[in-house]
């Protein structure tokens, strides 16, 4: 492995920060009080090719790895936007991965450019409110009928459901008390998301207002059989195809946010004086905000070495699960530090650090619980059995 950056991927980087920089502070932070996507942020980065970075070239995109990928969007947490910015862009980068793997070339040609292009925006039907992580207990249900299958079911925690045109759903199309195995019977589909029978209700919640999350209500869904992706009852094995990715970006994302934090809490410490001297000046200061550059440093390694595993062919669940885990963890720690060492004003919206600690706690509970990170390094890694 190599530690530094190729030219292409420095030129990544720049070119991601230019876009970037265009938006600051002012307008993450309307975005959020107005519960606002940021479609402007979106538009720009589509413009600039970004988009496309992991999609096939013959279909408009870069044709680039999860590296590539990870480098983009640690650039993009880091910017200021938090996960607003990421999410915005994450969901249909790595949301669509199946198609890309499974989808026909029929599929890929009036799907994939149109994502790569921003025109689309597609969201994630696939949690559940009584299933969670136990993604085999989904019970929304795909009924074959002449021409498609007819849905009815509901799904929660659906990003950008309010304004997507594209869903990737996950259903049922036999039962699990009726499958052989769980795993089995399970069918992956994309498809117009028509609000005609499609209810998207909105979640308050405690960060990432600019991005919205959703209950997600199904009421006799016709899907043609041509949005269905690959075989009918093997959608469960084509959802893996974009776990490890997702867990590396989410890592990289945390990082990337915690970075933020820790540049803004170590420039208030250079110049917020009591008592007569810098804060910056003070150990009790200084070393937590040191620890946390060396958590998020060590975090990153994880990250890019899973990333670089996987796009070399090479096993690699458990370091993008412990890349998610370090990531997450080292980003919550740090903006929690960044709070404190901004004293009483971390607490004022004046400042961004509060903001980011509330946009960075995402990365510690989503897409897999630290138990379940945890839970599988044990008995992958480790060799004990099976706890769950």
């Amino acid at each position: 492995m190599d530690f530094g950056l190729s030219p292409e991927q420095e030129a990544i980087r720049e070119g991601v920060a230019a876009v970037c920089r265009r938006f600051g502070d002012d307008y993450w932070r309307d975005c959020e009080a107005e519960a606002r996507f940021p479609r402007e942020f979106h538009k720009a980065m589509a413009e600039g090719g970004w988009l496309g970075i992991t999609m096939p070239a013959a279909q408009g995109g870069a044709g680039l790895g999860v590296t590539e990928a990870a480098i983009m969007m640690h650039t993009v947490a880091r910017s200021g936007g938090g996960m607003a910015a990421a999410s915005s862009l994450h969901i249909n980068m790595f949301g669509p991965h199946p198609i890309v793997v499974h989808g026909t070339p029929e599929q890929q040609a009036r799907w994939i450019p149109r994502l790569v292009a921003g025109e689309d925006q597609a969201c994630f039907g696939v949690t559940e409110p009584n299933a969670g992580l136990d993604t085999t207990s989904i019970s929304t249900y795909a009924q074959r009928v002449p021409g498609g299958y007819r849905v009815n079911g509901r799904k929660i925690w659906t990003s950008t459901g309010q304004v997507a045109n594209k869903i990737m759903l996950l259903t049922r199309t036999v039962r699990k008390e009726e499958a052989r195995r769980p795993t089995e019977g399970i069918t992956l589909f994309y498809t117009d998301l028509d609000r005609s029978k499609i209810e998207v209700q909105r979640i308050p919640k405690m960060g990432r207002a600019a991005v919205d999350s959703n209950m997600v209500f199904i009421d006799d869904l016709f899907i043609p059989e041509v949005d269905r992706i690959g075989e009918e009852g093997r959608g469960f094995s084509y959802l893996l195809d974009s776990l490890n990715p997702e867990r590396v970006l989410v890592g990289v994302e945390g990082i990337g946010i915690g970075e933020d934090a820790l540049d803004r809490a170590a420039r208030y410490a250079r110049e917020r004086s009591v008592f007569g001297r810098l804060i910056g000046q003070n150990q009790s200061i200084q070393h937590p905000l040191a620890e946390c550059w060396t958590a998020l440093e060590s975090a990153k390694l994880m990250a890019m070495k899973a990333a670089w595993l996987y796009d070399n062919g090479r096993p690699c669940g458990a370091e993008a699960n412990a890349a998610k885990l370090l990531g997450g963890r080292a980003g919550y720690n740090a903006c929690l530090q960044a709070v404190m060492t901004h004293g009483g004003m971390g607490y004022a919206k004046e400042y961004v650090v509060e903001r980011l600690l509330r946009e960075v706690m995402i990365t510690r509970i989503a897409p897999v619980s630290e138990q379940l990170v945890l839970s599988f390094i044990a008995e992958r890694v480790l060799g004990q059995p099976k706890s769950y």
